[in-house]
């Protein structure tokens, strides 16, 4: 093998955690470098970086406004990036995931969306209601509402074309965060109420600078009765997988919190549906979220390269490419970075 140099952004909490640690049980030479840094393609230049990792996050509009422009600059130079372009261009933005899996024959749920009043009026006027409005982005089912009568559509459909749609919905992260303490009644969940009540009511500044979303409206097909969605990681030849039921009188499931990881129960062509669909893709990592028709047809939501770390530890095991299950501990962010660099 050639010798890598190998660079990491690091931030606490993020998947670097773990990349570290695998980077130095296996002494695996690496450094760690601030990919804010003003003179950061210098530091790979003088570093003779061939790897380069990043775990940015949607939650930080500095990560959203560098990452793209620095991977891409990166790449140039014949550096290999965790993620990179075909994972990266499309992350947190629905819309773009919609035309992605549209053009590779994979299957999604029905997705539409305009860029224009007028088409968007005509639109509600002729289809049949409740869809599901959602914001290009955001996690946890924020921006994900249901929309039940053309009136509220047509609301909808006024408010992105004015004065928008705020990218932080402050009062329903909120709430959702108090529904889920008393869902689940924990330590974490109380401390979840103490940090996104604060942040609900005065507003963190990280959340105040993201801009307003308006001039498109994206609706996807409503499914009725749903009680769960699935998570499907595909990272190399392992698809590991999480059941997330939905809220009380709620067709919500993703932020619910109410996880199960036994396997089974649900149609494993998902998983076969996942491994093609990484492949196609050329994404060392993807996560799928998962929901079916009312005949069984599994479809996709949305897709990530990335994710809250730590919740896949109490994962039971993997589907393989036969889509045998075998059982085993858990360790995805390890798995990531052996794929990466292997």
């Amino acid at each position: 093998m050639d010798k890598m140099n190998i660079a990491v952004h690091h931030r606490k909490g993020s998947f670097s955690d773990r990349w570290i640690e695998y980077l130095e049980a296996n002494k695996i030479p690496y450094i760690l470098v601030n990919a804010f840094d003003n003179d950061i393609i210098r530091q790979m230049k003088v570093h003779q970086v061939t790897h380069f990792m990043w775990h940015f996050n949607q939650n930080y509009f500095e990560d959203m406004l560098l990452a793209r422009n620095l991977f891409r600059s990166i790449s140039q130079m014949g550096v290999k990036t965790f993620p990179n372009e075909d994972a990266y261009w499309h992350f947190d933005d629905k819309v773009a995931q919609k035309y992605l899996l549209e053009a590779l024959d994979i299957p999604l749920v029905k997705s539409d969306v305009f860029y224009h009043e007028k088409e968007a009026e005509n639109y509600v006027e002729k289809e049949t209601f409740p869809k599901v409005f959602k914001l290009k982005g955001g996690a946890g089912s924020i921006n994900v509402k249901l929309i039940k009568t053309k009136g509220q559509a047509r609301r909808i459909v006024k408010q992105a074309f004015g004065k928008g749609f705020p990218a932080f919905d402050s009062k329903a992260v909120f709430t959702d965060t108090i529904e889920r303490f008393w869902r689940q009644k924990n330590v974490h969940n109380f401390l979840r109420i103490v940090k996104w009540g604060y942040k609900g009511i005065f507003i963190d500044k990280q959340y105040k600078v993201f801009p307003k979303q308006k001039n498109y409206v994206y609706f996807q097909e409503f499914i009725p009765n749903l009680t769960y969605d699935i998570r499907l990681i595909v990272i190399g030849e392992k698809c590991y997988y999480l059941k997330r039921n939905t809220r009380d009188n709620d067709f919500r499931a993703s932020g619910s919190g109410m996880l199960e990881f036994e396997p089974g129960g649900f149609d494993t062509n998902a998983v076969g549906i996942a491994f093609k669909a990484a492949r196609k893709l050329n994404m060392i990592c993807v996560a799928y979220d998962f929901i079916f028709d009312t005949d069984n047809n599994p479809l996709i939501v949305e897709i990530s390269y990335g994710f809250q770390p730590y919740i896949y530890d109490q994962c039971l095991g993997f589907y393989d490419i036969d889509l045998k299950w075998n059982e085993t501990k858990v360790n995805v962010e390890c798995e990531m970075i052996h794929n990466f660099l292997n």
